[in-house]
């Protein structure tokens, strides 16, 4: 299996790319990063993104000297004990790669509904406009974080959570 690898550049060509293929130009690339891009030969695409670690302070209180206690129940003296504080790695930084939707289909009456499907949810609060800029890669970030994908990159399972199904256009045709 071949591999393709684009990265989508944050410039004004977006919309020439569009109409270079004769298709429907696509909204804006996402200002919010650079995401790569992978096709693989039967034309589908995987973003990939790094997960970052998650890192905890634990603070403990270790004892060092046990409390010196008479045998009527007196405290003759206190447990002595020392803080210690350290850090633990809860989550391994690691990358992740995942079926996302090709920037073609990233059209803007996609967005459009993208964006109303994460307003209906309470995670998007900018205007309906089909710009993917960073406001909406926000949105789409805080939605894919409940399932521990924190990526701004909408993963294509993501979509289907939403509602929102892209079609190419050989499934458009057998659906007829």
């Amino acid at each position: 299996m071949t591999k393709a690898i684009l990265t989508i550049f944050v410039l004004g060509a977006a919309p020439l790319m569009g109409c270079a293929h004769g298709g429907v130009p696509f909204s804006n690339p996402p200002a919010f990063e650079t995401p790569q891009v992978e096709f693989d030969d039967q034309g589908r695409c995987y973003g990939r993104d790094v997960t970052p670690a998650v890192i905890e302070t634990v603070t403990e209180q270790i004892m060092v000297q046990p409390a010196s206690v008479a045998t009527d129940g007196t405290v003759l003296e206190p447990a002595a004990f020392r803080t210690v504080t350290h850090q633990q790695i809860m989550r391994e930084r690691r990358e992740v790669a995942f079926e996302t939707l090709c920037p073609p289909q990233l059209t803007v009456d996609f967005v459009q509904s993208l964006q109303r499907a994460l307003k209906a949810r309470g995670y998007y609060r900018g205007p309906i406009d089909g710009v993917m800029d960073a406001r909406t890669g926000a949105a789409i970030r805080s939605f894919q974080r409940i399932e521990g994908h924190d990526s701004p990159l909408l993963d294509i399972r993501t979509a289907r959570a939403l509602g929102l199904t892209v079609l190419d256009p050989a499934q458009l045709a057998a659906e007829g």
